[in-house]
């Protein structure tokens, strides 16, 4: 099995400008070099059939990527409409500054399989791309934002997968995502 990380995911997770917020102490290519050599955890379904997660001991100084909402930092969240490229539509998103998460204890990068990645228009040349990473101090998925989850089911066309939305999953994440914040420095 082979993987490659994908152009969607390396401008996310390895910025021109590195910030505290996105993965540390590796480049793209030593971190795609690292999934290929070295056996996951354990590897997780994703919310879809095209899309797995292989959980990995943090082997960088990345911290978590949501930091729990408390009356003592409740102050310091910020929101704002953004978009994660020019073509997509932004949504309104929301997140820390002036709070710093610890180490995390693992590193979990969401895989979509050669298939799916074609479908979106971002053909890859290995089985799998990263089209993200979850910095976690469980090795469990964080549940998927609440506006990505409307995004992907608004279809390939507005920057989503096309998976309809599943209620259920759509809660868990709000119960979720009320109660936690990403964060930037």
């Amino acid at each position: 099995m082979s993987i490659q990380l994908t152009p969607f995911a390396r401008t996310r997770l390895f910025p021109r400008e590195p910030r505290g917020n996105t993965i540390l102490d590796c480049t793209p290519e030593q971190f795609e070099s690292y999934l290929n050599e070295h056996a996951p955890l354990q590897v997780l379904d994703g919310y879809a059939p095209f899309c797995k997660l292989h959980v990995h001991r943090n082997w960088t100084s990345t911290r978590c990527l949501t930091v729990p909402v408390t009356a003592a930092n409740r102050h310091r969240l910020q929101s704002a409409y953004e978009a994660r490229s020019r073509e997509e539509l932004p949504v309104l998103v929301r997140w820390f500054e002036g709070v710093v998460p610890p180490v995390a204890a693992y590193l979990l990068p969401i895989l979509y399989d050669r298939g799916q990645l074609a479908r979106e228009g971002a053909p890859i040349d290995a089985d799998w791309g990263v089209v993200g990473c979850l910095y976690t101090a469980t090795p469990e998925e964080i549940p998927m934002a609440p506006s990505t989850m409307l995004r992907n089911a608004l279809g390939v066309e507005e920057g989503g997968s096309g998976v309809p939305l599943d209620r259920a999953a759509y809660r868990r994440a709000v119960r979720f995502w009320e109660n936690n914040a990403n964060w930037r420095p």
